[in-house]
């Protein structure tokens, strides 16, 4: 059986600077009410991005605010997680958006019924566009890397691509799946930043038939574990590997391997901080999507794309070693 899902609060920031309040409650999975795909947009993207911790709330909006004044990015809609936070202090975040945002995108939050992974990954009937954006409220992007990930994917538009990557690999002494980092190979990118083909929206929340059903319920279970899913259904579909590419500049504030800049709180509310036992769990994820979906469509990519070729040779400039054609 399909599962239903319903949506409340959608606070709706337009182009005029008006404030609505809107309540979704449909069949995401109804075709009928999606725009035909024919229509979608390809010179432009929308950008999802997940929202739950209030103490993160100010960065969150510079963030949506970078997003929302790069030229390809037609709407920015954040997904609020967080079912206990009161309406109160959505509804002035929202109003906070409407009176300071002055990119050309509008920005629009949604609060969801359920706080549940498979959320971000739900086809929505206000994406107008052929691709998405989908992004963390902890990672700061810099505007001509925006750019850049979107040209990179426009050509590329059956393969997810990513600014950070991981990798599959089975332990052969253990017999088991596990998730790691290899340096000269990956297979999977991370939701921290991901451009993928709208589609695959549909076909990960709405696809699959029973044993996706089990998959993301697998998900849901282990509070984890959605981005290696939708990477599972996009080597399904497309059989090859993501794309990654590089950044100017690229801020994880919620990286435990920062020392300042940001509070302990806001760090530890992402689920990758909890050390330990994270890679382990993640390895479980994928042998368990292995085992559920009866086989292995992730694939190896290689390689890194960046936005120009500069002097790789290093001078002593000032005492420090630099680029050579760095002359500051």
């Amino acid at each position: 059986m399909r599962t239903v899902f319903t949506f409340v609060f959608f606070f709706v920031y337009a182009h005029l600077g008006s404030l609505g309040l809107r309540t979704l409650s449909h069949d995401p999975c109804d075709r009928a009410k999606l725009p035909d795909p024919r229509n979608l947009r390809s010179d432009q993207i929308t950008v999802l991005m997940n929202g739950y911790s209030e103490s993160r709330i100010p960065l969150l909006r510079s963030i949506a605010a970078t997003y929302a004044a790069s030229p390809p990015v037609a709407a920015v809609v954040i997904l609020w997680g967080n079912t206990s936070t009161p309406t109160r202090t959505l509804s002035e975040l929202s109003h906070n958006f409407t009176i300071s945002s002055t990119g050309a995108a509008p920005i629009s939050l949604l609060r969801q019924q359920s706080d549940s992974l498979n959320a971000r990954f739900l086809p929505r009937p206000f994406i107008t566009t052929r691709g998405v954006i989908i992004c963390d409220d902890d990672v700061e992007v810099d505007p001509t890397s925006i750019e850049f990930a979107f040209r990179v994917w426009s050509t590329n538009s059956h393969r997810p691509i990513g600014l950070f990557a991981r990798s599959h690999d089975l332990d052969l002494s253990n017999r088991e799946w596990i998730y790691t980092v290899h340096p000269d190979k990956y297979s999977i990118v991370l939701t921290k930043f991901m451009v993928l083909k709208t589609e695959y929206l549909y076909q990960y929340s709405c696809g699959g038939g029973a044993r996706m059903v089990e998959a993301r319920r697998a998900v849901d279970l282990a509070q984890n574990c959605e981005d290696i899913l939708m990477n599972f259904v996009v080597a399904e579909q497309g059989n090859v590997g993501p794309m990654l590419v590089g950044a100017e500049k690229v801020r994880d504030w919620g990286d435990q391997r920062n020392d300042e800049g940001l509070g302990l709180n806001e760090r530890e509310v992402g689920l990758s901080s909890r050390r330990g036992e994270h890679r382990k769990r993640r390895g479980g994820c994928i042998g368990n999507f292995h085992k559920i979906l009866g086989r292995m469509p992730l694939r190896y990519s290689y390689g890194k794309l960046f936005n120009s070729v500069a002097e790789q040779g290093l001078c002593m400039k000032g005492g420090k070693l630099v680029f050579c054609d760095q002359w500051k």
